[in-house]
């Protein structure tokens, strides 16, 4: 099977001899639905390309291609404190960062608050009260007694926003389960600094970040080969630095053709019209019966929320198949729940080290009440390997089309998030298919994807501080206020 990457070395072999013909023949077609070979995948990376370069310009496309105004790399020679906060679905994560001297050195120091499930629902002075009071809560335990200047801060809001400005957002929609009246459509700044200034603590927000953007500086800080951030997660997304003179959207801004801008593709759009993905029917219904159908068509078809939720809709559909014998005379009622399977079910049947998959008979005991067959598990190893693989695979192309727009031959991609990290054999099968994509056939791949730094902390303090330096330099594009933001704040 082309493309499956290395398997770790305690892997079974896995026998198909003693296999039904009606399940091996299922076998055959979910192997045929899934595959996605060499000449597809260059298809769908040129593509990809086109779409990239459509986004960046005034009409736009499907892929936002979202101006950060974080412009330029650090040099690692940055120094200062800096504060992150990191706002996510369930914790609210508050650090301080100060960078030394040394090149691409930092300290960290931080702490994690638990965010309320009610606050997800309040309203938006309950969700801003309360960010304000772990601010100040942080300054007070670890700057007791002292007579601190306004601190700088990288807000790190991972919810869709359009940005102006890079120290101002407009929420386009709340994701992560908040749903708060009265946010959306909003700046969502002077709120956030209302609550703060009413309580005196000594914060500046410098800089409103994506944790794509945050995951590409933070990367680039500790290695200067990084050129593109990427997060592989419950969602999927990547940033890259874009020449401003190669974004018709910002000529009206008179910018420098030749500056750098961070640019936050949400890349989770591309192939909307579906023009060349290759969705199986199963990815027809997760689109049909998700809460925004038509939209995200690439996230659907690669991201951990989704992967789950392929592989139970195909054993569900089996079952009902009159065809086919599985699960026979047994109440599947649990596997006909929707999203009751994660990409951790998947991952967990991938890493089933026994020749006999006991691990992926007891998950599938414990979780779906269902007891399996020998052949039964063979096949759900198999439609775990296809579907892990093929979100690999999809995953290689947007990399490859961002390196093949920016003609770069080498260079480092730093990647985070849960399936990147987490998922078996995700980061090999991926580098297979980037090697089918570019060509390459030497020992060594010269683009490499590799773990990335802390972007929502480290990477939001930085661009925090990289705001800072160049408006202190008198570059102010993007920037609503500047004299504001120099009040006070410290940092070099």
């Amino acid at each position: 099977m082309v493309g499956l990457g290395p398997r770790k070395p305690p892997s079974r072999k896995g026998s198909m001899a003693g296999v039904p013909k009606d399940l091996l023949d299922q076998i055959n077609r979910l192997e045929e639905l899934f595959t996605v070979p060499q000449e597809k995948l260059k298809q769908i990376t040129e593509h990809f390309k086109a779409e990239l370069t459509k986004g960046l310009t005034v009409e736009g496309g499907s892929i936002p291609m979202n101006p950060t105004w974080c412009m330029g790399f650090p040099t690692g020679y940055e120094t200062g404190t800096f504060l992150a906060l990191d706002m996510g679905g369930t914790n609210l994560r508050v650090c301080e960062i100060s960078l030394p001297e040394e090149k691409g050195e930092f300290d960290i120091i931080q702490s994690k608050y638990r965010m309320p499930e009610e606050l997800k629902t309040g309203t938006a002075q309950e969700l801003w009260d309360y960010v304000a009071d772990c601010l100040q809560q942080f300054i007070e335990y670890h700057h007791e007694g002292e007579e601190l200047g306004r601190l700088p801060l990288g807000f790190t809001f991972s919810y869709p926003a359009s940005q102006d400005y890079i120290d101002h957002g407009v929420l386009q929609r709340w994701t992560k389960g908040f749903d708060i009246d009265g946010v959306e459509g909003k700046d969502v700044v002077p709120p956030f600094e209302a609550a703060l200034a009413e309580r005196g603590v000594p914060i500046k927000l410098t800089a409103l970040v994506n944790d794509t953007t945050g995951t590409l500086i933070a990367s680039a800080y500790t290695d200067d080969q990084m050129k593109i951030g990427c997060i592989f997660g419950t969602g999927c997304n990547a940033a890259y630095m874009e020449d401003c003179g190669s974004v018709p959207k910002l000529a009206h801004m008179k910018l420098d053709p030749k500056l750098h801008m961070a640019i936050n593709c949400e890349w989770g759009a591309f192939d909307n019209e579906h023009k060349v993905l290759p969705r199986t029917p199963y990815d027809i219904i997760i689109d049909k019966e998700s809460p925004r159908p038509g939209q995200q068509a690439f996230e659907k078809m690669i991201a951990g929320l989704y992967l789950g939720e392929i592989f139970r809709l195909v054993l569900a559909d089996l079952h009902g198949n009159p065809d086919v014998c599985i699960f026979e005379g047994q109440d599947i009622g649990k596997l006909k729940k929707a999203y009751s399977l994660d990409a951790s079910f998947l991952a967990a049947i991938e890493e089933d080290p026994f020749e006999n998959l006991s691990e992926t008979a007891d998950l599938f005991a414990n979780k779906l009440s269902l007891t399996a067959t020998q052949p039964e598990l063979e096949l759900c190893r198999r439609l775990a390997e296809l579907i892990g693989t093929r979100a690999a695979r999809l995953s290689a192309c947007g990399v490859a089309a961002i390196c093949k727009k920016k003609g770069w031959e080498s260079c480092h991609v730093g990647a985070d998030g849960s399936v990147f990290n987490k998922y078996p054999h995700f980061k090999a099968r991926g580098a297979v298919a980037l090697r089918e994509i570019l060509g390459w056939t030497g020992r060594k791949d010269p683009i490499e994807i590799l773990p990335a730094e802390d972007g929502s902390g480290v990477g939001a303090a930085l661009i925090a501080a990289l705001t800072l330096k160049r408006v202190r330099e008198g570059q102010n594009a993007g920037i609503r206020d500047p004299e504001a933001m120099l009040k006070g704040c410290g940092g070099k």
